[in-house]
């Protein structure tokens, strides 16, 4: 706070009057007190303010705690402690009951007059501003809800893919790179990994070279067509492929099937004996290197497996933890005897990654095997903060968009979200407006109305 250099000679002259006038119109609301708290006079200047406080009738007299909700008491107590002549004490937002049983937030600041024992307390409404917060919130959680939805359906979409009985590709048009590749395509094409491969190396030279033209009228013509290619074990392959845009990048779909139509892919073998059925937690018993011995549902589930078989015989290390982490986990298991909540990603057959915390401890003396319990931290619900808190995007989540979508996408898209909301905010406050909208969000108008078409917003005015 910074005071006038000379007070007493800037504002000689003034009587009570007139100073009361300077507060009514300076603040909101402001209250007179006695050392006590209790309410001598008030004076409220925004009339919105005051019907929805029912006109703030009844308080003169009273304690200034008896008008403000019970979690505000004690910050009102320290108001009326903390004030001293020298300056304004520290700010704190206060609640007060309004009508309908709705809460109205306003921003107290107090000051002790010298040689008096009175204290005014100036307030100044925060509606605007926790409505602002409210629908800032409102957003964020639509968007939440959206990427969930998406990454269900990314799931989903990501298992109808590697169960598929025909093969299907994901192709770099320029570059014929297999991005993605199911089982049944990896079968019939060899059945060592494509992804990261060119698909023309699965052929011959000459069969490649045609294959190679093929796809090049495809990305060119942007329509499907089917075409027929010999393998060098002698099976003649159908290709149907469809061009496709992701990212910017031209991308082809193929899919492979053997000409005579015979199915490439086996269903898998059914599952063994689980353990723990009822565990909500992935409970999973290995051997001394880490080999699965046993595993329940819920793991599978973890995992994106469809049996128990599929897992059994495969190291913890193929779904848990990247990079050495599952090393480290077994290290420490062998030196220490038992692991609580070791933090981790758990990545599924299907390419989705959970955060996890793992418990692990010997199945016997012998350390002839180890037990793990894993459980999905991802989905636990945020605690409950302050409106403000959630104006930025949870750095979990973020962490979670990286790679998925580029930075200046997250950027751009959390920018127009606030931009659009404060917009919104300022010209609902200015009874729509425009000139004194402007002027509250610190633009021209011509910027003002720039950003309206940008969201369409207002109409044909904004026109």
């Amino acid at each position: 706070m910074k005071p006038f250099k000379s007070a007493a000679r800037s504002l000689e002259g003034l009587d009570a009057k007139a100073v009361g006038l300077l507060l009514a119109a300076a603040a909101d609301i402001v209250l007179i007190l006695d050392r006590d708290g209790m309410v001598l006079d008030l004076a409220i200047s925004n009339e919105a303010l005051t019907e929805d406080l029912g006109g703030a009738s009844g308080w003169a007299g009273r304690a200034w705690a008896e008008t403000v909700a019970l979690d505000s008491r004690p910050k009102v107590e320290s108001l009326v402690r903390e004030a001293k002549p020298a300056g304004v004490a520290r700010w704190r937002q206060v609640n007060h009951p309004g009508q309908a049983d709705a809460s109205v937030p306003v921003l107290y600041g107090t000051v002790a007059l010298p040689k008096s024992d009175r204290i005014v307390a100036i307030g100044r409404d925060q509606r605007a501003v926790a409505a602002l917060h409210q629908r800032l919130v409102d957003a964020q959680q639509s968007m939440e809800r959206d990427y969930v939805r998406l990454r269900h359906a990314e799931s989903r979409y990501r298992l109808l893919f590697q169960m598929s009985a025909e093969g299907a590709l994901i192709l770099d048009a320029a570059t014929h790179l297999v991005q993605e590749a199911n089982p049944a395509a990896e079968a019939l094409l060899g059945g060592g990994p494509l992804a990261g491969r060119s698909l023309l190396d699965a052929f011959d030279s000459a069969v490649g070279q045609r294959v190679a033209t093929n796809l090049a009228e495809v990305r060119f013509a942007g329509r499907a067509t089917e075409i027929q290619a010999l393998t060098p074990s002698g099976d003649t392959l159908l290709l149907a492929a469809a061009p496709f845009r992701q990212d910017r990048a031209p991308l082809l779909l193929l899919r492979l099937r053997v000409a005579d139509g015979v199915p490439a892919a086996a269903p898998p073998p059914p599952g063994l004996l689980r353990a723990a059925q009822s565990s909500p937690d992935a409970l999973v018993s290995t051997d001394a290197d880490g080999t699965i011995l046993a595993a329940n549902p819920a793991f599978l589930d973890l995992a994106q497996l469809e049996a128990e078989s599929q897992a059994v015989g495969e190291s913890l290390e193929r779904w848990l933890g990247p990079g050495l982490e599952f090393e480290v986990l077994l290290a420490t298991l062998r030196t220490r005897g038992s692991v609580h909540l070791f933090a981790t990603t758990m990545r599924g057959e299907h390419g989705t990654n959970v955060e996890a915390e793992v418990s692990a401890a010997p199945l016997g003396d012998d350390g002839a095997g180890y037990g793990f319990c894993i459980r999905d931290v991802g989905a636990r619900p945020a605690p409950k903060t302050s409106p403000g808190a959630h104006l930025a995007r949870p750095v979990e989540q973020l962490t979670e968009l990286v790679g998925r979508v580029p930075l200046k996408e997250l950027v751009r898209e959390t920018t127009d979200v606030i931009e659009r909301l404060a917009i919104e905010a300022a010209l609902q406050l200015t009874d729509d407006n425009r000139a004194s909208a402007a002027e509250m969000l610190g633009l021209s108008r011509q910027s003002l109305y720039v950003k309206l078409r940008r969201y369409g917003l207002g109409g044909n005015e904004a026109e």
